[in-house]
């Protein structure tokens, strides 16, 4: 392999990954906004629960439709273009006179967020080795957690500073820039010429055969793959509810400001972020000759997050709360990666974006959508600590149904083997 040929496809991560960067600086920092925005619309919870939702919503129902247009249109362009929409949207939230209006804007951020992280993740794994799929996976899922880091920090800064409508304006131009840069230096030609063929799948994976198109009905047919989608979903309820609230939790409960609040949020949700690398890391080196230890590890990974945040929640105000607090959110997204190497593992090469859509849209709307929410719903009803403490439950489903898709795995690769072999007689 030449030097350019190693290189490339790390300029391509590097590139997809800050772009991500930007896509969930816009989705995340509304947080730290919150309680410029309580206080000035008099807004409830749940109204504020709403702003973030509806782009998790409209990303779980338009990624699977677009994802399959990225398919077949062409992923770079669509890259391109779904950054230029949910920046321009940030900007419109900026000039926003009211709730209405926030939330039409906001809806417009999580159309042009649908498929960036289904088609982008399929851009990078195309050009790598299956081996590599949990750690490159997380890492670039990890670019979530770091956007919203900068976008709850620097968001509450700026808040405090300017105003809340210049946060969004900051994230907006910086998201417009990229997309220049992205532009320059990635096209679909360059993206085709250094595809990383499935011929080489680890021990234990199916065996693709490029060329052919799979039908889409193979993305729901094999059991295991439909244990990752849910089990991913309900792992990723309590990984939305930490960057949404965990602002407002400083904020009313440990007496900080709102831009103190937002840089201390911003070292939760930056382990998150730091977990998700880790713990792909760690299940590609475990699971390198056993692919079914994927499902171990992210089912620990999910265990150990519902453990320290029930007992991190339910201690009194103080230090050791924040340290389990922030053990806890370590942990909490660590199955992300595992699991879409288990989806990318189970689904033919000529759909696996529109696999990963459908992967986007169970995580939208089991976790990314409907965590924020229920949480801002509880707290209207119960206060915002009580509905905290009953967010890691959402963790017993995600280890169940990951465990059930262990024991489906070696079906779902004979499955997809057979569906090789029939598309390429």
């Amino acid at each position: 392999m030449t030097g350019g040929q190693r290189i490339y496809p790390w300029v391509v991560f590097g590139l997809a990954f800050v772009l991500l960067l930007s896509d969930y600086m816009s989705r995340q920092v509304l947080s730290a906004v919150f309680p410029f925005l309580k206080a000035e619309w008099a807004l409830s919870d749940s109204r504020l629960a709403a702003l973030n939702s509806v782009v998790a919503l409209m990303v779980g129902l338009l990624t699977f439709p677009l994802s399959l247009l990225a398919d077949r249109w062409g992923r770079v362009k669509s890259l391109v273009l779904m950054a230029i929409i949910w920046s321009v949207a940030t900007l419109l939230c900026a000039v926003a006179v009211n709730y209405g209006q926030l939330l039409g804007a906001r809806f417009l951020v999580g159309v042009g967020e649908a498929a960036y992280g289904s088609v982008g993740i399929a851009v990078v794994l195309s050009m790598f080795p299956p081996h590599l799929r949990a750690s490159l996976s997380g890492a670039l899922m990890a670019g979530g957690s770091f956007g919203s880091v900068i976008g709850v920090a620097l968001g509450g800064v700026i808040a405090v500073q300017l105003s809340w409508r210049w946060s969004f304006t900051a994230v907006a131009i910086f998201g417009l820039l990229l997309v220049v840069l992205f532009r320059v230096f990635v096209t679909q030609t360059k993206v085709d010429r250094y595809q990383h063929g499935d011929t080489t799948a680890t021990s234990g994976e199916p065996r693709t055969t490029a060329g052919y198109r799979a039908p889409l009905t193979s993305l729901f047919s094999i059991a295991s793959v439909n244990c990752a989608y849910i089990g991913s979903g309900l792992q990723l309820f309590v990984a939305a509810v930490l960057p949404a609230w965990i602002p407002s939790f400083l904020n009313r409960y440990h007496a900080m400001t709102p831009d103190r609040a937002g840089a201390v949020a911003a070292i939760f949700v930056l382990l998150i972020g730091v977990g998700m690398i880790v713990c792909g890391i760690v299940t590609d080196r475990l699971s390198h000759e056993q692919p079914t230890r994927k499902w171990t590890t992210a089912a620990s990974y999910s265990l150990l997050a519902a453990a320290l945040l029930i007992v991190g929640f339910n201690l009194d105000a103080g230090g050791l709360q924040l340290v389990l607090i922030g053990a806890g959110a370590f942990f909490s997204a660590g199955a992300s990666g595992p699991a879409t190497a288990m989806v990318a593992n189970l689904t033919h090469p000529s759909i696996r974006a529109t696999g990963f859509g459908s992967l986007t849209l169970v995580n939208s709307l089991l976790g990314l959508a409907l965590g924020p929410f229920v949480v801002g719903v509880l707290a209207d009803r119960l206060g915002l600590l009580e509905a905290l403490r009953l967010a890691p439950l959402a963790y017993i489903g995600a280890v169940a149904a990951l465990l059930i898709g262990k024991r489906c795995y070696p079906a779902g690769t004979s499955r997809l083997t057979t569906l090789n072999q029939s598309l390429s007689a």
